[in-house]
């Protein structure tokens, strides 16, 4: 076994430089630079032009007006779940005002203006312009008045059904909108 091993190192020794002359033979590689001679001397193809650049839109999300998913809820429904019967409802028979046939999350607050000393605040509903609004107004599906305002905020009553056939206030507050 060990003389089979040796004769084959010896036939190795042999071959290898065998195999590296005849791949280094015949180095002419004259057919390959001519190639390559012509391909350089023919003209240029046409790049395109890159596509219009297309700016990127954000997306802003803003969940300020909702209330927090992990806040402990508003005394007014904890009365409903504790089985108090509450004496809110809405008054079905008063004339709807414009506003109100927005959900409160489309309006937006846009500003202040004080007007012969009452302070008025200036409602955009996203559709047919800005509004006035003051304190007594109603605004949103859900018979919001409202309550108080000031330069940055509106904080208006909800009133919405508590799901035991009853009626429950949510008190809701908008804030001045930053501009988009």
């Amino acid at each position: 076994m060990r003389a089979f091993l040796q004769q084959f190192g010896r036939l190795g020794l042999v071959a290898l430089p065998l195999l590296l002359i005849g791949c280094g033979a015949g180095s002419d590689h004259s057919d390959l630079r001519n190639f390559i001679k012509e391909t350089k001397k023919r003209p240029g193809g046409q790049i395109e032009p890159l596509p219009p650049f297309v700016p990127y839109k954000s997306f802003s999300y803003s969940a300020m007006t909702l209330r927090a998913p992990f806040d402990r809820p508003s005394k007014e429904l904890e009365r409903v779940v504790l089985g108090t019967k509450s004496d809110v409802k809405p008054d079905l028979g008063r004339e709807k005002e414009y506003l109100e046939s927005f959900n409160i999350e489309s309006l937006k607050m846009v500003g202040t203006i004080e007007k012969q000393g009452q302070l008025w605040a200036l409602i955009n509903d996203g559709r047919q312009g800005v509004h006035f609004v003051s304190v007594g107004s109603y605004m949103g599906k859900n018979h919001g008045r409202i309550t108080s305002m000031d330069n940055r905020n509106i904080e208006l009553i909800e009133i919405v059904p508590d799901g035991a056939e009853g009626w429950v206030e949510r008190p809701k507050v908008i804030r001045l909108s930053e501009k988009d």
